[in-house]
């Protein structure tokens, strides 16, 4: 048999049974993926203390109020860009959110401390949502913590981000 051959015989008893098995065994997986981009629906994202998460964000309307640094709440519109919600589903995917809990706290943690800060974000899709509720005090899993706050900072910066764009597109009409 000459090294041709060989060659030959070697990738159709292996490479080709091996690509075979991933394609089959793969495409349900990625088919059937509970979160995807293109199934996306709406955000939400509240924060504060105590029982009344005053400050929110919800994506399907674009209803954005929060306390100023003068106490005041501020209530304006901002819509995100479908960049934006395909950035933050990217990186929801890379930080594990699917697999985070529900509740990030710490165990003997009160949800309605008046004196702990609380995150709720939900990622609302066609088939599912993930709801995950952070308390910013949550020191016992640090890798769990610190893709979480990252999580929350991506969220916070995007709507800021969104919300500064909007700003200057009303200054410049």
């Amino acid at each position: 048999m000459s090294t041709r051959g060989k060659k030959i015989f070697l990738i159709l008893t292996i490479v080709v049974p091996f690509l075979i098995y991933c394609v089959v065994y793969y495409a349900p997986i990625i088919k059937n993926a509970p979160f995807r981009s293109n199934e996306f629906v709406s955000l939400q994202f509240k924060w504060g203390v105590g029982k009344d998460l005053v400050n929110s964000y919800d994506s399907a309307t674009g209803d954005y109020q929060y306390l100023n640094s003068r106490d005041s709440l501020v209530k304006t519109n901002v819509k995100l860009r479908t960049n934006d919600i395909i950035y933050l589903h990217n990186k929801a995917n890379e930080l594990g959110l699917w697999n985070f809990p529900d509740v990030i706290a710490n165990r003997e943690s009160d949800l309605t401390s008046p004196k702990v800060l609380r995150y709720e974000f939900q990622f609302n899709y066609k088939r599912r949502s993930k709801k995950v509720i952070l308390m910013s005090d949550f020191n016992e899993i640090p890798k769990l913590g610190d893709a979480a706050t990252q999580m929350k900072n991506l969220v916070a910066q995007t709507i800021n981000d969104a919300e500064e764009r909007y700003g200057k597109e009303a200054k410049g009409k």
